[in-house]
This record gives structure tokens, C-alpha cells and sequence, in this order.
């Protein structure tokens, strides 16, 4: 599914983070940014152990911000790393998420980067409910392109049915009218 956002393309797919062909993926990584399971798992086998000795230099991630490295043997030139919060069901709970999206805009649009693309970040390990994480993931990324920021593409790429499901349900109440 595609949608146009502020002059963006964003699309939401079903597949898997690590075959995706764009400038930079993004990791739902834990704070210490050395590999974990899930996406981080995944990325971190795919890039090979470059990545995590790169990792190692960074000292770690608070909630709600993002780290960038090289991609290694990714498709992806680039990895921002980012972390999520883990839900609690609190009002800040969705304050560290957005902060995470726009966290990882922010370095792809500082590194000249054109095309990014997502996991759903907190609603695996994290438990953050998708039906709750999908608009903030996507009012996230709405409110930082309504800033002017140029970016090719905006890619969600959700692991399943659920997720995806989740994901357009969310993008058809947001950007309807756009």
C-alpha cells in the first residue's frame, strides 16, 4: 500500500527488514545496541559481525533516540539504530515511541539519506499493542515531513499479516484526506 505524505512516498509491505534496497533500515534495537533478537537479531546476522564491532564504539542508546552506522553486508548502505520504549501503558509510552520514528528521520535526513524503511518498533519483545503503536508510528512520521524535510521514501516493513493489517488501518484514518 502507497501513500503520498507531505511530497513522500510511503508504502507499508509485508516482508523482511533485512533484504529491503533502500539507503538505510532501521533497528528496534535494545540500549546497548549489541544485538538482541527479534529485528535487532536479524539485522545484526545479516550485516555480519562488522556491525556489532562498529556498535561497540557507539556506548549505547537511550529510549527514544537513534544511532547510525555503515550497513555492512546489508542492501541497505546504512542501519539506524533506535529504541523503543517497553510499554507500560503509560502516557510517555508513546511520547519515547514517536521520539524514536523522529529520532531515525533525523540522522537519515542529516546523512543526505533519500529512502528508509521501518520495523514496527516496541510491538515485539517491547509489547507495545500494534493497534496502539501503529498511529504514533505514523503521526510521527507525518508530523516530521510536514516540516519540509525532503525524503524519497518512508517504507514500514511490517514481519506479518497482523502488523501490516495494523499498519493500514492506522494510514487509511491518518492519510485519507492527504
Amino acid at each position: 500500500m502507497r501513500f503520498a505524505v507531505h511530497s513522500c512516498a510511503l508504502e507499508l509491505v509485508q516482508g523482511d527488514i533485512v533484504e529491503q534496497d533502500v539507503d538505510a533500515i532501521v533497528n528496534a534495537a535494545n540500549s546497548s545496541l549489541l544485538g538482541g533478537g527479534g529485528v535487532d537479531g536479524a539485522i545484526h546476522r545479516a550485516a555480519g559481525p562488522e556491525l556489532l564491532a562498529e556498535c561497540r564504539t557507539l556506548g549505547g542508546c537511550p529510549t527514544g533516540e537513534a544511532r547510525i552506522t555503515r550497513g555492512y553486508r546489508l542492501r541497505a548502505r546504512y542501519v539506524i539504530h533506535t529504541v523503543g520504549p517497553v510499554y507500560h501503558g503509560r502516557p510517555q509510552d508513546a511520547a519515547l515511541l514517536a521520539s524514536a520514528y523522529r529520532s531515525s528521520l533525523v540522522l537519515a535526513a542529516a546523512h543526505g539519506l533519500r529512502s528508509v524503511a521501518f520495523p514496527s518498533i516496541s510491538t515485539g519483545a517491547y509489547g507495545y499493542p500494534l493497534a496502539e503503536a501503529a498511529p504514533v508510528a505514523l503521526g510521527a512520521v507525518q508530523a516530521f515531513l510536514a516540516q519540509g524535510v525532503v525524503l524519497g521514501l518512508v517504507r514500514f516493513v511490517l514481519w506479518n499479516h497482523a502488523a501490516l493489517a495494523a499498519f493500514e488501518r492506522a494510514a487509511h484514518s491518518l492519510f485519507s484526506s492527504e
